[in-house]
């Protein structure tokens, strides 16, 4: 019997930054979902994540690039234009504040769309309605202080480039089982699901 395999389509990467910020955190997180993705939309993703750097040509191999970290991050001018020129080319970036981000983050996307705001989504958007449906939105994954989950957008010409997911902490569901031992299994697949969600509408949209 002669077995096939077929190659992966493609990658998804993890955004790599300066500014001393720990752009590493979540290390077990994106090779989760892409598994998740893969059993559970159809998705052929590579399993392994890549690490790619805001200014780099490489950006533009990957559809989804993932943000994640708790402290400081800074984009030069170059690394801003390309980060523009990546979402406006059809790429799609998710920002994840792992708690300590938000204060760093916007004014580093100011940088990349000075002329575009973030905006919270509506529970009813068509993104908390792909294969999963979330009817209040974006799920709490991870608690820290009492408020509540809030996601929020970049809309360029009508189509999202950026989805920022605040007092959420996402990705932490998306890690191994056991990871945060105040995360329930249920919390996980919620956590799991979503991400699913934005990997479909981010290939889709």
């Amino acid at each position: 019997m002669v077995l096939s395999f077929k190659a992966p389509s493609y990658k998804l990467a993890k955004l790599k930054y300066n500014g001393g910020g720990d752009w590493y955190a979540n290390r077990t997180a994106l090779p989760n979902l892409i598994s998740f993705c893969n059993k559970n939309l159809g998705t052929n993703f590579d399993r392994e994540e890549a690490i790619v750097e805001a200014g780099s040509a490489e950006i533009f191999n990957y559809p989804f690039v993932y943000l994640t970290g708790h402290g400081n991050i800074v984009f030069t001018d170059q690394e801003a234009e390309n980060l523009r020129k990546y979402m406006i080319a059809g790429g799609f970036l998710h920002i994840d504040d792992n708690y300590g981000l938000d204060k760093f983050i916007r004014p580093q996307m100011k940088k990349v769309f000075p002329d575009l705001d973030f905006v919270e989504l509506p529970s009813n958007h068509i993104l908390y309605n792909q294969k999963y449906k979330f009817p209040g939105g974006l799920p709490k994954i991870h608690e820290h202080d009492g408020k509540r989950p809030q996601g929020f957008a970049l809309i360029y010409k009508g189509r999202i480039v950026c989805y920022y997911t605040f007092e959420c902490d996402l990705g932490n569901g998306w890690e191994v089982a056991g990871t945060y031992s105040s995360d329930s299994e249920e919390t996980r697949q919620k956590a799991l699901r979503m991400g699913a969600n934005l990997v479909q509408y981010a290939l889709t949209q």
